[in-house]
């Protein structure tokens, strides 16, 4: 499996790198990082993995990867690599399977956080938020086109299906 990020980007500091790598690891499954400095490597990046063998991505979330993300599905699916996705628009978009939290949900956060500072709060005295509601969303017709089955058993968590 290949884990698309770019440089600087939270999930290494957070340590969910190292949590993929462990969570691998313990699959038996090789992890490999390709890391994009900036826009113009993401499809260079994704070519790269799959010329070194990759049979999968995973994109983490990234503003610069979501930016980028109507060139990643374009090239996954081109490639015929299934990607999972941290932006569930991702899949709404053409994109495998996505789990995360929805950008408008994420943007309303900020748009709170900044109201508050706006009144007079300082930024010190905020406290740091995270996201509370995830979605798992699952688009079959790429599935169907990149010819692989979906488990019952996945779909019934799905939150959404694409058929």
């Amino acid at each position: 499996m290949v884990v698309i990020r770019c440089a600087g980007s939270g999930s290494s500091r957070s340590g969910g790198v190292q949590a993929l790598r462990d969570a691998a690891q313990a699959r038996g499954v090789e992890l490999l990082i390709h890391m994009a400095d900036v826009p113009e490597r993401v499809v260079p990046a994704i070519d790269e993995a799959k010329r070194m063998g990759a049979m999968a991505l995973n994109v983490l979330a990234s503003p610069m990867l979501n930016t980028r993300r109507g060139d990643i599905v374009e090239r996954a699916a081109t490639l015929r690599l299934p990607a999972i996705y941290q932006w569930v628009e991702s899949a709404e978009e053409g994109g495998l399977v996505a789990y995360g939290p929805r950008l408008n949900q994420v943007f309303r956060q900020l748009a709170r956080q900044v109201a508050k500072v706006l009144r007079g709060t300082k930024p010190r005295d905020l406290p740091v938020e995270q996201p509370t509601a995830f979605e798992l969303v699952i688009n079959l017709k790429t599935a169907k086109e990149l010819g692989i089955s979906t488990p019952p058993t996945l779909l019934a968590r799905a939150n959404q299906v694409i058929e």
